[in-house]
Protein backbone atom coordinates (compact mmCIF):
# COMPACT_ATOMS: atom_id res chain seq x y z
CA UNK A 1 0.00 0.00 0.00
CA UNK A 2 1.05 3.59 -1.05
CA UNK A 3 -0.19 7.00 1.39
CA UNK A 4 0.55 9.88 -0.31
CA UNK A 5 0.54 13.84 0.48
CA UNK A 6 1.54 16.81 -1.26
CA UNK A 7 4.52 19.19 -0.24
CA UNK A 8 6.89 22.32 -1.96
CA UNK A 9 10.15 22.30 -3.23
CA UNK A 10 11.11 26.00 -3.56
CA UNK A 11 12.45 27.36 -7.23
CA UNK A 12 13.47 31.10 -6.05
CA UNK A 13 9.48 32.82 -4.22
CA UNK A 14 7.54 30.15 -6.36
CA UNK A 15 6.33 27.25 -4.35
CA UNK A 16 6.77 23.98 -6.90
CA UNK A 17 4.57 21.09 -5.84
CA UNK A 18 6.56 18.00 -4.49
CA UNK A 19 4.30 14.09 -4.02
CA UNK A 20 5.49 12.91 -0.81
CA UNK A 21 4.62 9.21 -0.91
CA UNK A 22 5.43 6.09 1.32
CA UNK A 23 5.47 2.38 0.97
CA UNK A 24 5.89 0.20 3.87
CA UNK A 25 7.15 -3.39 2.35
CA UNK A 26 8.32 -6.27 4.04
CA UNK A 27 12.26 -7.02 4.06
CA UNK A 28 14.84 -6.18 6.73
CA UNK A 29 14.21 -2.87 8.35
CA UNK A 30 15.29 0.01 6.89
CA UNK A 31 14.42 3.75 6.10
CA UNK A 32 15.14 5.06 2.68
CA UNK A 33 14.35 8.91 1.44
CA UNK A 34 14.58 8.78 -2.47
CA UNK A 35 13.88 11.75 -5.12
CA UNK A 36 16.74 13.77 -5.22
CA UNK A 37 16.85 14.73 -1.00
CA UNK A 38 19.31 17.06 0.10
CA UNK A 39 21.73 16.14 3.34
CA UNK A 40 18.69 18.28 5.51
CA UNK A 41 16.12 16.07 3.87
CA UNK A 42 18.39 12.98 4.21
CA UNK A 43 18.33 13.18 7.77
CA UNK A 44 14.95 13.67 8.18
CA UNK A 45 14.58 9.86 8.68
CA UNK A 46 16.66 10.34 12.41
CA UNK A 47 14.19 12.85 13.21
CA UNK A 48 11.60 11.62 12.42
CA UNK A 49 12.13 7.91 13.71
CA UNK A 50 12.72 9.89 16.97
CA UNK A 51 9.39 11.52 17.06
CA UNK A 52 7.79 8.45 16.56
CA UNK A 53 9.61 6.99 19.79
CA UNK A 54 8.89 9.99 21.86
CA UNK A 55 5.05 10.12 21.21
CA UNK A 56 4.72 6.15 22.18
CA UNK A 57 4.67 4.94 18.77
CA UNK A 58 6.80 2.06 17.76
CA UNK A 59 8.74 2.86 14.14
CA UNK A 60 7.66 0.02 11.66
CA UNK A 61 10.52 -2.82 11.61
CA UNK A 62 9.89 -3.25 7.45
CA UNK A 63 11.19 -1.77 4.64
CA UNK A 64 10.49 1.97 4.67
CA UNK A 65 10.31 3.70 1.53
CA UNK A 66 9.74 7.41 0.81
CA UNK A 67 9.56 8.96 -2.68
CA UNK A 68 9.77 12.46 -3.46
CA UNK A 69 8.52 13.46 -6.81
CA UNK A 70 9.42 14.73 -9.45
CA UNK A 71 12.35 12.86 -8.56
CA UNK A 72 14.76 15.00 -10.91
CA UNK A 73 13.75 18.23 -8.76
CA UNK A 74 16.40 18.68 -6.15
CA UNK A 75 14.71 18.84 -2.62
CA UNK A 76 16.55 20.88 0.37
CA UNK A 77 15.13 22.09 3.44
CA UNK A 78 13.86 20.75 7.08
CA UNK A 79 9.99 21.49 6.22
CA UNK A 80 10.02 17.68 4.17
CA UNK A 81 10.07 16.18 8.09
CA UNK A 82 6.27 16.66 8.38
CA UNK A 83 4.71 15.04 5.10
CA UNK A 84 7.80 12.17 5.52
CA UNK A 85 6.09 11.63 9.17
CA UNK A 86 2.26 11.66 7.78
CA UNK A 87 2.90 9.48 4.71
CA UNK A 88 4.50 6.99 7.16
CA UNK A 89 1.30 7.14 9.54
CA UNK A 90 -1.15 7.22 6.28
CA UNK A 91 0.33 4.12 5.61
CA UNK A 92 0.27 2.38 9.34
CA UNK A 93 -3.40 3.35 9.54
CA UNK A 94 -2.99 5.80 12.58
CA UNK A 95 -4.05 8.51 10.19
CA UNK A 96 -6.97 8.03 7.77
CA UNK A 97 -4.46 8.11 4.37
CA UNK A 98 -7.56 9.48 2.13
CA UNK A 99 -7.57 12.38 4.67
CA UNK A 100 -4.10 13.39 4.13
CA UNK A 101 -4.34 13.55 0.40
CA UNK A 102 -6.26 16.87 0.78
CA UNK A 103 -3.58 18.61 2.56
CA UNK A 104 -0.18 20.33 1.86
CA UNK A 105 2.03 20.16 4.66
CA UNK A 106 5.45 21.26 5.73
CA UNK A 107 7.14 22.12 8.88
CA UNK A 108 10.01 20.42 10.79
CA UNK A 109 9.92 18.34 13.39
CA UNK A 110 11.53 17.81 16.97
CA UNK A 111 13.18 14.70 18.57
CA UNK A 112 9.85 15.56 21.21
CA UNK A 113 7.73 15.56 18.16
CA UNK A 114 6.67 19.12 18.66
CA UNK A 115 6.69 20.90 14.97
CA UNK A 116 8.94 23.66 14.78
CA UNK A 117 8.59 26.49 12.40
CA UNK A 118 10.66 26.88 8.41
CA UNK A 119 10.98 29.53 6.04
CA UNK A 120 8.94 29.58 3.22
CA UNK A 121 5.48 29.43 4.26
CA UNK A 122 4.08 32.52 2.83
CA UNK A 123 4.99 31.56 -1.57
CA UNK A 124 3.71 27.67 -0.11
CA UNK A 125 0.44 29.15 1.53
CA UNK A 126 -0.42 31.41 -1.81
CA UNK A 127 0.21 28.38 -4.33
CA UNK A 128 -2.07 26.02 -1.78
CA UNK A 129 -4.86 28.35 -2.16
CA UNK A 130 -4.51 28.57 -5.66
CA UNK A 131 -4.67 24.87 -5.72
CA UNK A 132 -7.96 24.70 -3.93
CA UNK A 133 -6.24 23.17 -0.81
CA UNK A 134 -5.79 23.10 2.42
CA UNK A 135 -2.12 23.40 4.20
CA UNK A 136 -0.66 21.81 7.44
CA UNK A 137 2.19 24.26 8.96
CA UNK A 138 3.75 24.66 12.04
CA UNK A 139 1.71 26.93 14.71
CA UNK A 140 4.32 29.49 14.75
CA UNK A 141 3.78 30.11 11.08
CA UNK A 142 -0.21 29.97 10.94
CA UNK A 143 0.24 34.27 11.20
CA UNK A 144 2.36 33.89 7.75
CA UNK A 145 0.18 31.81 5.90
CA UNK A 146 -3.20 33.50 6.37
CA UNK A 147 -1.91 36.38 4.74
CA UNK A 148 -2.17 34.22 1.65
CA UNK A 149 -6.26 34.13 1.68
CA UNK A 150 -8.53 34.57 4.43
CA UNK A 151 -10.29 31.52 2.77
CA UNK A 152 -7.44 29.28 3.25
CA UNK A 153 -8.16 26.38 5.04
CA UNK A 154 -4.86 26.17 7.82
CA UNK A 155 -4.17 23.73 10.06
CA UNK A 156 -1.66 24.65 12.72
CA UNK A 157 -0.86 22.21 15.40
CA UNK A 158 1.88 22.84 18.15
CA UNK A 159 3.14 18.97 18.12
CA UNK A 160 2.57 15.90 15.78
CA UNK A 161 0.31 13.77 18.33
CA UNK A 162 -1.78 17.13 18.35
CA UNK A 163 -2.22 16.66 14.79
CA UNK A 164 -2.90 13.13 14.54
CA UNK A 165 -5.77 13.84 17.17
CA UNK A 166 -6.84 16.56 15.23
CA UNK A 167 -6.99 14.22 11.63
CA UNK A 168 -8.49 11.65 13.95
CA UNK A 169 -11.15 13.91 15.00
CA UNK A 170 -10.51 13.41 18.59
CA UNK A 171 -9.44 16.95 19.51
CA UNK A 172 -9.79 19.69 16.94
CA UNK A 173 -7.53 22.28 16.45
CA UNK A 174 -9.15 25.84 16.05
CA UNK A 175 -8.90 26.81 12.40
CA UNK A 176 -6.55 30.17 12.69
CA UNK A 177 -8.83 33.43 11.61
CA UNK A 178 -7.65 35.85 10.09
CA UNK A 179 -9.11 38.03 13.35
CA UNK A 180 -6.56 37.17 15.16
CA UNK A 181 -3.84 37.45 13.16
CA UNK A 182 -4.51 40.98 11.56
CA UNK A 183 -2.12 44.02 12.97
CA UNK A 184 -2.35 47.55 12.43
CA UNK A 185 0.47 48.65 9.36
CA UNK A 186 1.95 51.54 11.11
CA UNK A 187 4.97 53.76 9.36
CA UNK A 188 8.76 53.11 10.25
CA UNK A 189 10.00 55.99 11.96
CA UNK A 190 12.44 56.51 9.57
CA UNK A 191 14.85 59.62 9.94
CA UNK A 192 13.40 62.89 9.06
CA UNK A 193 14.74 65.21 6.28
CA UNK A 194 14.53 68.15 8.59
CA UNK A 195 17.35 67.21 10.25
CA UNK A 196 19.75 67.62 7.18
CA UNK A 197 20.80 71.39 7.28
CA UNK A 198 21.63 73.01 3.74
CA UNK A 199 22.50 70.64 0.67
CA UNK A 200 19.65 71.70 -0.91
CA UNK A 201 20.39 70.56 -4.36
CA UNK A 202 21.36 67.46 -2.40
CA UNK A 203 17.69 67.24 -1.23
CA UNK A 204 16.50 68.08 -4.77
CA UNK A 205 17.74 65.20 -6.45
CA UNK A 206 16.78 62.69 -3.25
CA UNK A 207 13.17 64.41 -3.94
CA UNK A 208 13.61 63.54 -7.78
CA UNK A 209 14.85 59.97 -7.36
CA UNK A 210 12.02 58.91 -5.43
CA UNK A 211 9.41 61.03 -7.39
CA UNK A 212 10.86 58.58 -10.69
CA UNK A 213 12.28 55.72 -9.20
CA UNK A 214 15.37 56.21 -10.09
CA UNK A 215 19.17 55.44 -8.85
CA UNK A 216 21.00 57.78 -7.37
CA UNK A 217 25.24 58.41 -6.70
CA UNK A 218 26.62 61.39 -4.45
CA UNK A 219 29.95 62.36 -4.11
CA UNK A 220 31.33 64.62 -1.95
CA UNK A 221 34.00 64.70 1.19
CA UNK A 222 33.24 63.10 4.50
CA UNK A 223 30.79 64.49 6.68
CA UNK A 224 29.33 66.17 3.70
CA UNK A 225 25.79 64.34 4.65
CA UNK A 226 26.02 61.83 1.62
CA UNK A 227 24.72 58.96 4.40
CA UNK A 228 22.36 61.07 5.78
CA UNK A 229 20.15 61.98 3.07
CA UNK A 230 20.59 58.23 1.98
CA UNK A 231 18.96 56.89 5.11
CA UNK A 232 15.97 59.79 5.28
CA UNK A 233 15.17 58.66 1.26
CA UNK A 234 12.80 55.82 2.23
CA UNK A 235 10.71 58.35 4.36
CA UNK A 236 9.89 59.84 1.19
CA UNK A 237 8.77 57.44 -1.06
CA UNK A 238 5.24 56.41 -1.40
CA UNK A 239 4.30 53.53 0.96
CA UNK A 240 3.98 49.69 -0.13
CA UNK A 241 0.69 48.35 -2.12
CA UNK A 242 -0.86 45.58 -1.68
CA UNK A 243 0.98 43.74 -4.18
CA UNK A 244 4.40 44.82 -3.46
CA UNK A 245 4.22 43.76 0.41
CA UNK A 246 3.22 40.49 -0.91
CA UNK A 247 6.01 40.07 -3.38
CA UNK A 248 8.38 41.38 -0.66
CA UNK A 249 6.53 39.45 1.78
CA UNK A 250 7.47 36.16 -0.12
CA UNK A 251 11.15 36.89 -0.32
CA UNK A 252 11.65 37.17 3.06
CA UNK A 253 9.51 34.16 3.78
CA UNK A 254 12.03 32.21 1.75
CA UNK A 255 14.99 33.88 3.16
CA UNK A 256 13.29 33.25 6.65
CA UNK A 257 14.05 36.50 7.71
CA UNK A 258 9.70 37.45 8.40
CA UNK A 259 9.71 38.93 11.93
CA UNK A 260 6.74 37.30 14.12
CA UNK A 261 5.04 35.61 10.67
CA UNK A 262 3.73 38.81 9.51
CA UNK A 263 4.09 40.72 6.63
CA UNK A 264 7.10 43.28 5.34
CA UNK A 265 4.77 46.33 4.94
CA UNK A 266 7.26 48.97 4.91
CA UNK A 267 9.84 49.55 2.06
CA UNK A 268 12.94 47.84 2.82
CA UNK A 269 15.94 49.59 3.45
CA UNK A 270 19.48 47.50 3.14
CA UNK A 271 22.65 49.05 3.84
CA UNK A 272 25.21 46.30 3.14
CA UNK A 273 29.06 46.75 4.63
CA UNK A 274 31.26 47.54 1.76
CA UNK A 275 33.20 43.85 2.70
CA UNK A 276 30.03 41.77 1.41
CA UNK A 277 30.88 38.89 -1.35
CA UNK A 278 29.17 38.85 -4.29
CA UNK A 279 26.99 35.41 -3.20
CA UNK A 280 25.57 38.22 -0.27
CA UNK A 281 24.53 40.80 -2.78
CA UNK A 282 23.57 38.85 -5.69
CA UNK A 283 22.44 35.96 -3.69
CA UNK A 284 23.49 32.29 -3.94
CA UNK A 285 25.42 29.64 -1.51
CA UNK A 286 24.71 26.24 -1.17
CA UNK A 287 21.18 26.91 -1.15
CA UNK A 288 20.86 29.83 -3.52
CA UNK A 289 19.33 32.37 -0.97
CA UNK A 290 18.35 35.64 -2.28
CA UNK A 291 20.94 38.46 -1.64
CA UNK A 292 20.60 41.98 -1.03
CA UNK A 293 19.52 43.03 -4.20
CA UNK A 294 16.31 41.06 -3.59
CA UNK A 295 15.95 41.88 0.00
CA UNK A 296 16.05 45.44 -1.46
CA UNK A 297 13.01 44.47 -3.21
CA UNK A 298 10.46 47.13 -4.02
CA UNK A 299 12.85 49.38 -1.69
CA UNK A 300 16.51 50.74 -1.57
CA UNK A 301 19.58 49.32 -1.53
CA UNK A 302 22.07 52.21 0.08
CA UNK A 303 25.92 51.25 -0.72
CA UNK A 304 28.19 53.59 1.23
CA UNK A 305 31.86 54.12 -0.13
CA UNK A 306 30.72 52.22 -3.05
CA UNK A 307 34.49 51.91 -4.29
CA UNK A 308 35.59 50.17 -1.29
CA UNK A 309 33.22 47.23 -3.35
CA UNK A 310 35.07 45.07 -5.32
CA UNK A 311 35.23 45.48 -9.01
CA UNK A 312 33.42 42.17 -9.64
CA UNK A 313 30.79 42.69 -7.02
CA UNK A 314 30.02 45.87 -8.22
CA UNK A 315 30.17 45.03 -12.01
CA UNK A 316 27.01 41.83 -11.07
CA UNK A 317 24.52 44.82 -10.56
CA UNK A 318 24.95 45.76 -14.03
CA UNK A 319 22.04 43.33 -14.92
CA UNK A 320 19.63 43.17 -12.07
CA UNK A 321 19.50 47.15 -12.55
CA UNK A 322 18.43 46.69 -16.32
CA UNK A 323 16.33 43.44 -15.61
CA UNK A 324 15.17 43.94 -12.40
CA UNK A 325 15.62 40.51 -11.82
CA UNK A 326 18.71 38.30 -11.08
CA UNK A 327 18.94 34.63 -12.14
CA UNK A 328 21.42 32.32 -9.94
CA UNK A 329 22.65 29.65 -12.07
CA UNK A 330 23.63 26.44 -11.05
CA UNK A 331 24.72 22.57 -12.17
CA UNK A 332 21.21 21.31 -11.42
CA UNK A 333 19.14 24.29 -11.39
CA UNK A 334 18.57 28.00 -12.51
CA UNK A 335 17.02 29.90 -9.41
CA UNK A 336 15.91 33.80 -10.11
CA UNK A 337 14.37 36.09 -7.66
CA UNK A 338 12.88 39.68 -8.16
CA UNK A 339 14.95 42.36 -7.70
CA UNK A 340 13.22 45.56 -8.33
CA UNK A 341 14.94 48.16 -6.26
CA UNK A 342 16.67 51.45 -6.18
CA UNK A 343 19.93 51.83 -6.13
CA UNK A 344 20.92 54.46 -3.63
CA UNK A 345 25.07 54.81 -3.78
CA UNK A 346 27.55 56.99 -1.36
CA UNK A 347 31.74 57.93 -1.97
CA UNK A 348 34.52 60.40 -1.57
CA UNK A 349 36.32 61.34 -4.86
CA UNK A 350 39.25 60.53 -3.70
CA UNK A 351 40.90 57.91 -1.14
CA UNK A 352 41.42 60.86 1.03
CA UNK A 353 38.12 62.29 0.52
CA UNK A 354 39.68 66.04 0.14
CA UNK A 355 40.44 66.84 -3.10
CA UNK A 356 38.16 70.01 -3.35
CA UNK A 357 40.08 71.30 -0.21
CA UNK A 358 44.20 71.95 -1.06
CA UNK A 359 44.78 72.54 2.89
CA UNK A 360 43.58 68.66 3.43
CA UNK A 361 44.41 66.84 0.33
CA UNK A 362 46.66 64.15 0.40
CA UNK A 363 50.13 64.98 -1.76
CA UNK A 364 48.83 62.14 -4.84
CA UNK A 365 46.21 64.77 -5.63
CA UNK A 366 44.50 64.24 -8.74
CA UNK A 367 46.31 60.87 -9.61
CA UNK A 368 44.68 59.27 -6.39
CA UNK A 369 41.22 60.56 -7.43
CA UNK A 370 41.62 59.02 -10.95
CA UNK A 371 42.80 55.38 -9.33
CA UNK A 372 40.03 55.48 -6.77
CA UNK A 373 37.41 55.86 -9.91
CA UNK A 374 38.65 53.65 -11.64
CA UNK A 375 37.64 51.24 -9.45
CA UNK A 376 33.90 52.37 -10.65
CA UNK A 377 33.21 50.84 -14.07
CA UNK A 378 31.74 53.02 -17.28
CA UNK A 379 29.03 50.74 -17.39
CA UNK A 380 27.67 50.38 -14.44
CA UNK A 381 28.14 54.14 -13.74
CA UNK A 382 26.02 55.06 -17.05
CA UNK A 383 23.26 52.78 -15.12
CA UNK A 384 23.13 55.79 -12.68
CA UNK A 385 20.49 58.20 -13.70
CA UNK A 386 21.45 60.99 -11.36
CA UNK A 387 25.01 61.89 -10.15
CA UNK A 388 25.22 64.59 -7.66
CA UNK A 389 28.36 66.33 -5.90
CA UNK A 390 27.17 66.63 -2.12
CA UNK A 391 30.30 69.65 -1.07
CA UNK A 392 31.11 70.33 2.52
CA UNK A 393 29.72 73.02 3.98
CA UNK A 394 30.27 75.49 6.93
CA UNK A 395 28.92 73.85 10.24
CA UNK A 396 28.15 76.93 12.07
CA UNK A 397 26.29 78.16 8.67
CA UNK A 398 24.25 75.07 8.33
CA UNK A 399 22.99 74.62 11.95
CA UNK A 400 22.38 78.28 11.98
CA UNK A 401 19.19 77.24 9.47
CA UNK A 402 15.47 77.31 10.49
CA UNK A 403 13.34 76.59 7.73
CA UNK A 404 14.09 72.85 6.34
CA UNK A 405 11.57 70.77 4.93
CA UNK A 406 10.17 67.99 6.57
CA UNK A 407 10.15 64.37 5.10
CA UNK A 408 6.06 64.40 5.34
CA UNK A 409 6.49 67.81 2.93
CA UNK A 410 8.36 66.51 0.56
CA UNK A 411 6.98 62.95 0.46
CA UNK A 412 3.36 65.03 -0.31
CA UNK A 413 5.02 66.23 -3.58
CA UNK A 414 6.42 63.03 -4.35
CA UNK A 415 2.97 61.18 -3.96
CA UNK A 416 1.34 63.40 -6.23
CA UNK A 417 4.21 62.71 -9.12
CA UNK A 418 3.72 59.29 -8.46
CA UNK A 419 -0.17 59.59 -9.08
CA UNK A 420 0.21 61.27 -12.38
CA UNK A 421 2.72 58.30 -12.80
CA UNK A 422 0.41 55.71 -12.39
CA UNK A 423 -2.62 57.67 -14.42
CA UNK A 424 -0.07 57.72 -17.36
CA UNK A 425 1.03 54.12 -17.28
CA UNK A 426 -2.05 52.77 -16.59
CA UNK A 427 -2.33 49.70 -18.40
CA UNK A 428 1.29 49.59 -18.71
CA UNK A 429 3.35 46.97 -16.94
CA UNK A 430 5.22 49.40 -15.66
CA UNK A 431 4.20 52.99 -12.88
CA UNK A 432 7.46 54.69 -12.49
CA UNK A 433 9.29 56.79 -15.09
CA UNK A 434 12.61 55.19 -14.53
CA UNK A 435 10.79 51.78 -16.20
CA UNK A 436 9.58 53.50 -19.70
CA UNK A 437 11.46 52.20 -22.62
CA UNK A 438 11.10 51.66 -26.36
CA UNK A 439 8.55 53.24 -28.15
CA UNK A 440 6.63 54.19 -24.73
CA UNK A 441 10.07 56.69 -24.21
CA UNK A 442 8.48 58.98 -27.41
CA UNK A 443 5.58 58.42 -26.73
CA UNK A 444 5.09 60.21 -23.31
CA UNK A 445 8.50 62.56 -23.01
CA UNK A 446 7.21 64.68 -25.54
CA UNK A 447 9.69 67.86 -25.68
CA UNK A 448 8.87 71.29 -26.47
CA UNK A 449 11.77 72.76 -29.65
CA UNK A 450 14.08 73.96 -27.20
CA UNK A 451 14.29 71.51 -24.88
CA UNK A 452 15.32 69.30 -27.98
CA UNK A 453 17.56 71.57 -29.03
CA UNK A 454 19.40 71.70 -25.72
CA UNK A 455 18.95 67.96 -25.25
CA UNK A 456 20.95 67.25 -28.25
CA UNK A 457 23.53 69.89 -27.51
CA UNK A 458 24.05 67.88 -24.06
CA UNK A 459 24.30 64.92 -26.10
CA UNK A 460 26.93 65.86 -28.40
CA UNK A 461 28.78 67.94 -25.15
CA UNK A 462 28.57 64.95 -22.70
CA UNK A 463 29.18 62.02 -25.58
CA UNK A 464 26.05 60.41 -24.10
CA UNK A 465 25.32 56.65 -24.62
CA UNK A 466 21.68 55.64 -25.50
CA UNK A 467 21.31 54.66 -22.36
CA UNK A 468 22.52 58.05 -21.11
CA UNK A 469 20.11 59.73 -23.65
CA UNK A 470 17.07 57.43 -22.11
CA UNK A 471 17.64 57.86 -18.86
CA UNK A 472 18.24 62.15 -19.23
CA UNK A 473 14.85 61.97 -20.67
CA UNK A 474 13.49 60.08 -17.90
CA UNK A 475 14.60 62.22 -15.34
CA UNK A 476 13.27 65.56 -17.28
CA UNK A 477 10.05 63.70 -17.21
CA UNK A 478 9.84 62.83 -13.42
CA UNK A 479 11.03 67.02 -12.95
CA UNK A 480 8.25 67.72 -15.17
CA UNK A 481 6.31 65.46 -13.41
CA UNK A 482 6.81 67.48 -9.94
CA UNK A 483 6.28 70.61 -11.57
CA UNK A 484 3.28 69.32 -13.18
CA UNK A 485 3.85 69.84 -16.89
CA UNK A 486 2.69 67.12 -19.30
CA UNK A 487 5.46 68.52 -21.56
CA UNK A 488 8.97 68.31 -21.32
CA UNK A 489 10.01 72.11 -20.93
CA UNK A 490 13.85 73.39 -21.72
CA UNK A 491 14.76 74.06 -17.74
CA UNK A 492 13.67 70.56 -17.01
CA UNK A 493 16.07 69.20 -19.54
CA UNK A 494 18.94 71.54 -18.63
CA UNK A 495 18.25 70.25 -14.70
CA UNK A 496 18.33 66.47 -16.25
CA UNK A 497 21.58 67.35 -18.20
CA UNK A 498 23.23 68.98 -14.86
CA UNK A 499 22.49 65.19 -13.36
CA UNK A 500 25.02 62.97 -15.29
CA UNK A 501 28.83 62.09 -14.39
CA UNK A 502 30.44 64.44 -12.86
CA UNK A 503 34.49 64.69 -13.39
CA UNK A 504 35.95 64.92 -9.74
CA UNK A 505 39.43 65.71 -10.94
CA UNK A 506 38.94 69.07 -12.43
Amino acid sequence: MVSKINSFAFSGIEAVTVNVECQIAPGLPNFIVVGLPDKAVAESRERVRAAFTSIGLAFPAKRVIINLAPADLYKEGSHFDLPIALAILGVMKIVPDEEIEKYFALGEISLDGRILPVSGVLPAAVTASAENKAIICPKENAREALWASSELDIIAPISLIDLINHLNNRVIIPRAKLEDITQEITPENYPDFADVKGQEQAKRAAEITAAGGHNLLMSGPPGSGKSMIASRLASILPDLTPKEILETSMIYSVAGYLKGNGLVSIRPFRSPHHNASMPALIGGGKNAKPGEISLSHNGVLFLDELPEFTRQVLDSLRQPLENRSVTISRVNSHVTYPAKFQLIAAMNPCKCGYISDPSRACNQVPRCAVAYQNKLSGPLLDRIDIHIEVPAQNPLKAFNETTTESSAVIKNRVLKAREIQRKRYMGKDFTTNSEIVGEDLDRFCVVTDDAKKMLEQGVEKLKLSMRGYAKTLRVARTIADLENSEIIEKKHIAESLSYRQINYTR
